[in-house]
């Protein structure tokens, strides 16, 4: 089995709403994402002979992924008021709405989904919200 690996960083604030802790308050990471795609076979042929696949498609596609988030407040969708989400933009602030709550756990599904929603034979994928603390999620 080939693995291949690539990694981005984003910094970003979330907070999780109605934990009981710090973490209730809106605070910031500088996320690390570090993705793996797996093959038992090279390419045979073409420009991408004697590889799973040309690492600057799979660099480029974590850097889009992780581009999104960056320099951004996460907040889960109905975890903010309407209000504040209105008086958030009015100050110019980007704001970045997720389906999910924004923890490394969720997080490390989110861009496993996103590379196998773009055909990438993703092994799994790990996010740091620190140095010392992180997610991997991976399909059995």
């Amino acid at each position: 089995m080939y693995l291949l690996t690539t990694e981005q960083t984003f910094d970003a604030a979330h907070f999780l709403k109605g934990h009981d802790g710090a973490c209730s308050n809106i605070h910031g990471h500088r996320w690390r994402v570090v993705a793996r795609i797996a093959s038992k076979e090279l390419k045979s042929e073409g420009s991408s002979r004697a590889m799973v696949m040309d690492f600057s498609d799979f660099k480029q596609t974590l850097k889009e992924l992780a581009d999104y988030f960056d320099h951004t407040l996460i907040y889960e969708k109905g975890s903010l008021k309407p209000l504040t989400i209105e008086a958030l933009s009015a100050e110019d602030l980007v704001l970045t709405e997720v389906p999910f709550r924004p923890t490394s756990e969720c997080f490390s599904r989110h861009f496993y989904e996103e590379f196998r929603a773009r055909q990438f034979p993703v092994y799994d994928v790990t996010v740091y919200e620190t140095p010392t603390n992180c997610c991997t999620y991976r399909e059995d």
